[in-house]
C-alpha cells in the first residue's frame, strides 16, 4: 500500500504525492508498542521482562519476531545453542566454568 497524501492538523496544508512508509509504521500495532517499551528500557531485557510482566525467554521471541519482520534474518541456531548450554548447567550436567567456556564459542 502506498501513502498518497499527507496532511498537517496544525496549519491544514497537505502534500500529495507518493510517499513510501517507514519500516517500523508497517508493523503491525503489537510489535510498536513492543519496540516502544523495548526503547523506553533501552534494550535492557529484564526492565522490558518487568515492564510487560513477561519471561525472559518471551521477550527474546518478541524481539526476534520484530527483526525478522522488519526484514532481518535472526540466527536461532545460536539461540538453541545457547539455550542447550543453560539447561545443561541447570540440570547440573556441566559446571559454571564449562558453561561459559561453551556459550563464549
Amino acid at each position: 500500500m502506498d501513502v498518497t497524501k499527507l496532511h498537517c492538523r496544525n496549519c491544514q496544508s497537505s502534500l500529495e504525492g507518493r510517499f513510501q512508509p517507514c519500516k517500523f509504521c508497517q508493523l503491525p500495532t503489537e510489535h510498536r508498542e513492543f519496540m516502544e517499551v523495548f526503547l523506553a528500557a533501552r534494550g535492557n531485557i529484564k526492565e522490558v521482562e518487568r515492564l510487560l510482566g513477561i519471561s525472559y525467554p518471551t521477550v527474546r521471541n518478541r524481539l526476534d519476531t520484530v527483526i525478522e519482520a522488519l526484514g532481518y534474518r535472526v540466527d536461532r541456531e545460536e539461540d538453541n545453542h545457547r539455550r542447550e548450554v543453560l539447561k545443561s548447567l541447570n540440570n547440573g550436567e556441566i559446571t559454571a566454568e564449562e558453561a561459559v567456556r561453551l556459550l563464549k564459542k
